[in-house]
């Protein structure tokens, strides 16, 4: 069959604005998706009031920190937090350029999922630009290793994400999802699936200062005795490794270009997604960057090597 790829990159074609709560925080903050040209990437934009502050490019070279999220910027100065579902839309829906403005200094939770981000950028729309979209396309393996933990990439036709998760709680256990990745397996099978946590660490975090937002409205709690305590259940029977795989969706979109592999992990997190990624964009023998050619009708598009500029993202 071939790599069935969209050839143009893409923005949006109008804004669209939103507000809730930063999990961690607990301040209310909004949001805007605002179109941008061809090449711009993902930019947030930090407002306070109608001042303009800080910008923060999402690119793994920007993440300050991966604790109990991804934070691009200055843990202890400018940053925005928990930037991964926000990301994981984007990079789900085919998003390459967007603008976003936001007056706070955590993206906010919603539902702990990504689908208030889905239908934002479904109000928006979606525009296609006249400008090659670049891909980085995986040539050789790239693994990393913490203890029992692992994450690699690996060449494939397509992209691919086969993340497995293993908790001693009888509620999560041993869990695998494994998918080729477009928009519409995005909305179905990931996009739905929300932030998880025990209430004993919960607690601890409260007393901490963090999560001052969490609540049964935002996250999937796993009480005392191993049961989940949210009214309604799980969205799906293996929500919990669905929702790290759009984590790891969020933290590998901040490559700065789409990628054509397959993603492994087992008992990642954002802190060994983020430390995969710079492996491989660390390693020029590892992968090349690549853009469709002419495609004859009825025929998956070909790929071609490009050179890629000094100033892109992924020279990091």
């Amino acid at each position: 069959m071939g790599i069935v790829l969209h050839d143009y990159q893409t923005t949006l074609k109008t804004r669209a604005s939103l507000t809730g709560t930063g999990v961690h925080s607990g301040k209310e903050v909004s949001i805007s998706f605002m179109p941008a040209d061809a090449d711009a990437g993902i930019v947030f934009q930090l407002f306070n009031g109608a001042e303009q502050g800080r910008e923060f490019r999402a690119l793994v070279s920007e993440v300050g920190a991966t604790d109990l999220c991804t934070m691009l910027g200055d843990p202890a100065g400018e940053h925005i937090a928990t930037v991964e579902h926000i990301m994981a839309a984007l990079f789900g829906l085919g998003i390459d350029n967007v603008a976003v403005e936001i007056d706070g200094s955590e993206v906010p939770i919603f539902d702990g999922s990504a689908t208030a981000f889905v239908e934002a950028i479904d109000q928006a729309g979606i525009e296609t630009l006249s400008v090659k979209r670049r891909y980085i396309r995986v040539i050789k393996p790239v693994r990393i290793e913490n203890g029992a933990s692992w994450a690699e990439f690996r060449p494939y036709d397509g992209t691919r994400f086969e993340i497995e998760i293993d908790f001693e709680s009888p509620a999560i256990g041993r869990q695998l999802f494994a998918s080729d990745l477009n928009a519409d397996i995005f909305r179905r099978d990931i996009a739905r699936a929300r932030t998880f946590g025990f209430m004993k660490d919960v607690e601890r975090l409260w007393a901490a200062g963090y999560a001052l937002g969490s609540s049964l409205e935002n996250s999937l709690v796993i009480g005392d005795d191993n049961r989940v305590i949210n009214m309604g259940g799980l969205r799906y029977p293996n929500e919990f490794v669905r929702h790290k795989t759009l984590d790891a969706m969020g933290d590998l979109a901040l490559a700065g270009a789409r990628f054509i592999g397959c993603f492994r992990s087992y008992r990642g997190g954002h802190r060994m997604n983020a430390a995969a990624l710079r492996r491989l964009l660390s390693d020029r023998t590892a992968f090349e960057i690549v853009e469709t050619t002419r495609r004859e009708r009825g025929r998956s598009a070909e790929m071609n090597a490009v050179n890629a500029p000094l100033y892109a993202p992924w020279m990091i």
